[in-house]
């Protein structure tokens, strides 16, 4: 039997984090940061096509309380986006994913970019959905 291969996006206005995934092993790897300069959904159909993922996790942003807010809103409009690449899309919450990936960076006492922060994000999405349905 094949193992589920997912690919995770932190949705951000200037980058998006990715990360991958195989279920069967369970463990989320950051993968690349995708600049959003109008080829962002070419750039991810090519990443989820060389995948071969079978679902796509977005990190699905609200506040303190729980509530959506105005990036809500933007990560929904760029993930009806991603519906012509066919493939199951499934929101996963992102509360503090970017300030545990910070730091989880800032651990590994080598410098990184805002761009390694997203990355990692998309990893930490990816392995909180991972543990959540696949453990």
């Amino acid at each position: 039997m094949s193992s589920t291969t997912l690919v995770s996006l932190d949705v951000g206005e200037k980058r998006i984090g990715v990360a991958v995934a195989d279920a069967g092993i369970r463990i989320a790897v950051p993968f690349a940061t995708v600049e959003v300069d109008g080829s962002e959904i070419q750039a991810i159909a090519e990443i989820v096509l060389k995948e071969n993922a079978d679902i796509i996790v977005v990190g699905y942003p609200r506040n303190q309380s729980g509530e959506t807010t105005a990036q809500t809103k933007y990560v929904e409009s760029f993930t009806e986006r991603l519906e012509n690449l066919e493939k199951k899309i499934v929101f996963q919450d992102e509360s503090l994913t970017s300030v545990l990936a910070e730091q989880q960076l800032i651990a590994h006492k080598r410098p990184y970019s805002k761009g390694d922060i997203d990355a990692q994000a998309a990893a930490i999405i990816l392995q909180d959905y991972v543990e959540a349905n696949y453990g």
